[in-house]
């Protein structure tokens, strides 16, 4: 019976045997998916937080707007309801004045005190997005934490990915895999944070601002919480370019030199990936083709860098092996 752990290259295994294995590597992968769903469910409310933090203030939006007019409503029969009680006290301890006077003040002031009750305080200082039927909030809700379980345990998923691929691999290729494999979650990691805090936020404030005074942007939870995680994952994933790009020159498909003089092609491809992306505005587009570019650059500094470590090691080799021996 095989064991959880990475099978040496030397290793010959059966296909059975590869097929137990891979049962249970997707038996850890299912399981560490399911036990990051019911700890982000558990957590689903600061997560909606998270997600609704690049939103623009309430009180630039059509339902802020009215968050705004009944506060201040609720100011206004605050203070009706203390005029109403002091003239009704004022009323009640002057002489010669009609007692019913006195119990229209008080019944004045009761109503303006029942109409504050059903009215806000306070305007909200952030705009919260609206559902649609009954069960939106709660398929929006599963929707959101399911996107957070995968993006958590991704770097579980590439281990066990890569845990299952190993024994194929030879020894250079395992030198190359190794970093790779680390590296992968990290700029996936990378990306969605970038994603989060440089483009979503001027993006949702030029998009939701765009025309705002001709028109009144209800903004859907499930249709915004869907263009936010799907364009970190995205910008997510595009952060693997170098590894990519790496692995295509590992294999002969690629050099720096390849890159270097085909930059013109690579900025259209790029432009290109970001149109497809969530955010058809120029502010999105350009807040998304900038990191590509800049990963694809520094992806030619880290071929030249490789191609010239490896010129070293083959020169190194060749003397060794023209050297006289020692007899």
């Amino acid at each position: 019976m095989t064991t959880l752990r990475p099978i040496r290259h030397e290793d010959r295994l059966s296909v059975l045997d590869h097929l137990d294995e891979l049962r249970k590597r997707l038996f850890v992968s299912v399981g560490a998916l399911l036990l990051a769903f019911c700890v982000c469910f558990a957590f689903n409310g600061q997560l909606i937080r998270v997600l609704n933090r690049p939103l623009p203030p309430a009180a630039t939006t059509g339902l802020g707007s009215q968050n705004t007019q009944d506060a201040a409503l609720h100011k206004g029969f605050v203070k009706i309801e203390k005029a109403a009680s002091g003239l009704s006290g004022s009323f009640a301890r002057s002489h010669g004045v009609a007692p019913g006077a006195s119990r229209e003040f008080a019944q004045l002031a009761a109503a303006a005190r029942e109409v504050a009750k059903e009215l806000p305080a306070n305007a909200s200082s952030q705009e919260k997005p609206i559902t649609f039927g009954v069960s939106e909030a709660f398929t929006t809700t599963l929707m959101v934490v399911g996107y957070f379980a995968l993006m958590i345990t991704l770097p579980i998923l590439l281990y066990q990915l890569y845990a299952f691929v190993i024994p194929a691999l030879g020894k250079d290729e395992r030198r190359v895999a190794v970093p790779s494999m680390i590296a992968a979650p990290l700029l996936f990691v990378a990306g969605c944070v970038f994603t989060y805090f440089a483009i979503v936020p001027p993006a949702i404030h030029f998009l939701q601002g765009y025309n705002s005074n001709d028109f009144q942007n209800l903004l859907q939870a499930k249709a915004y919480y869907k263009f936010e995680i799907i364009l970190m994952m995205g910008i997510g994933l595009a952060f693997q370019v170098p590894l990519l790009l790496l692995a295509l020159q590992k294999v002969g498909v690629i050099t720096a030199s390849t890159l270097t003089l085909n930059w013109r092609y690579a900025t259209v491809l790029i432009a290109v990936i970001a149109a497809a992306l969530p955010g058809v505005d120029p502010v999105s587009m350009f807040m998304e083709t900038l990191p590509l570019v800049l990963l694809y650059l520094s992806s030619i500094v880290l071929l030249k860098f490789v191609e010239r470590r490896n010129r070293r090691r083959l020169l190194a080799e060749a003397k060794r092996a023209t050297r006289p021996s020692d007899d």
